[in-house]
């Protein structure tokens, strides 16, 4: 199910509670008085709704536009995991929405059914026909499993058109060895009695550098260079849309180019990792892992004061033992802006 944000993006510690309110109700009412469950049900759905809208959420910014009219461009995330195989979160994947045209970025594991998924549920942007622009912040695993299933299930799926793809440094050697690694599935589908198209599952790699890498008529796209420990290069993308400046970091520890890439964007999605005294980290080399490729809660709190977004989304978040509450604690303790935490499947 899609999950509608900012509105709707509330703690599971909410749902929870209003769970229990109705197993109670199931349980103290019996059958025989039907019209005051009935009463009772009604009140209790109008108290959910008023308690799903408002707890734990910060009022739509100001001019954001936020439920007011419909927009042009919406966010949906596809996988707002990290590596940790979490059945409920998928590997990194974030698809921008422009006037029903697609632009993805990163490729974590599972994106091709997440975004099945979004179609099912009414964001027809993500049919397997228009999965054909990519762009990937930086090369590790987690953010790129997905890409062979990119490459091929929507081709398989009828896909005719090439995809295209932006990276780093890399992302063409990746590209080729993918494409050798799946030669004779290639040969069997195109060759053999499927008689697949011979387009959909050529791909065409552009490595970047910093600066505006594509523009159409729905949207300029810039990378920016983000500092994620030993990578060589690593990006963030900012997005200007018709409605909307969106702006995602990427894997990253604390970088100015996302404070300059935002500078009171839209929505900032930005990775985090659990800093407080409760998070669990097991080791000093754990620790200097962390702090040189990924970004703390007090490190985003600090980077959203200074960036101003209407909206920040937190995505790839890494728990170590805390709740999803407590992280967002982390950074409202020293920021008060609007914030979020992403789940799968979650539209802002």
């Amino acid at each position: 199910m899609l999950r509608f944000g900012p509105l709707w993006a509330v703690s599971h510690e909410t749902d929870q509670v209003v769970s229990l309110i109705f197993a109670s109700l199931n349980a103290r009412i019996g059958c025989t008085i039907l019209p005051m469950k009935r009463l009772m049900l009604f009140l209790l759905l109008s108290a959910a709704f008023l308690l799903r809208a408002n707890v734990q959420q910060p009022a739509p910014a100001q001019g954001s536009g936020y439920g007011t009219t419909p927009r042009i461009s919406e966010v949906v995330v596809l996988g707002s995991g990290n590596p940790n195989a979490d059945p409920d979160r998928s590997g990194p994947a974030v698809a921008v929405i422009v006037n029903g045209h697609s632009y993805l970025v990163d490729c974590g594991p599972g994106i091709v059914r997440r975004a099945a998924a979004a179609t099912r549920e009414g964001v027809p942007g993500l049919a397997m026909q228009n999965l054909t622009t990519l762009f990937i912040t930086h090369l590790h695993s987690d953010h790129t499993l997905g890409y062979p299933d990119l490459i091929f299930t929507p081709w398989v799926l009828g896909r005719t058109e090439h995809l295209t793809v932006y990276g780093p440094r890399g992302t063409a050697d990746m590209t080729k060895y993918i494409l050798v690694a799946w030669k004779r599935d290639i040969e069997v589908r195109t060759r053999g009695p499927e008689h697949a198209n011979t387009t959909g599952y050529l791909v065409d790699a552009h490595e970047i550098e910093p600066g505006m890498v594509y523009k159409d008529e729905n949207v300029t796209v810039a990378a920016f260079p983000v500092k994620h420990g030993s990578w060589d290069q690593a990006f963030g993308y900012r997005f200007q849309t018709p409605d909307r400046v969106i702006v995602i970091s990427g894997d990253t520890s604390p970088a100015d180019s996302v404070v300059k890439a935002c500078n009171g964007c839209d929505v900032l999605l930005h990775e985090v990792y659990a800093s407080g005294a409760d998070s669990e980290m097991d080791s000093p080399q754990r620790q200097a892992y962390f702090k040189a490729f990924h970004t703390s809660t007090t490190e985003l709190a600090a980077i959203a004061t200074q960036a101003k977004p209407k909206l920040l989304v937190l995505y790839h978040q890494v728990f170590h033992s805390v709740s999803e509450g407590e992280l967002l604690q982390e950074i409202r303790s020293h920021y008060p802006g609007a914030l979020v935490s992403a789940h799968d499947l979650d539209v802002y």
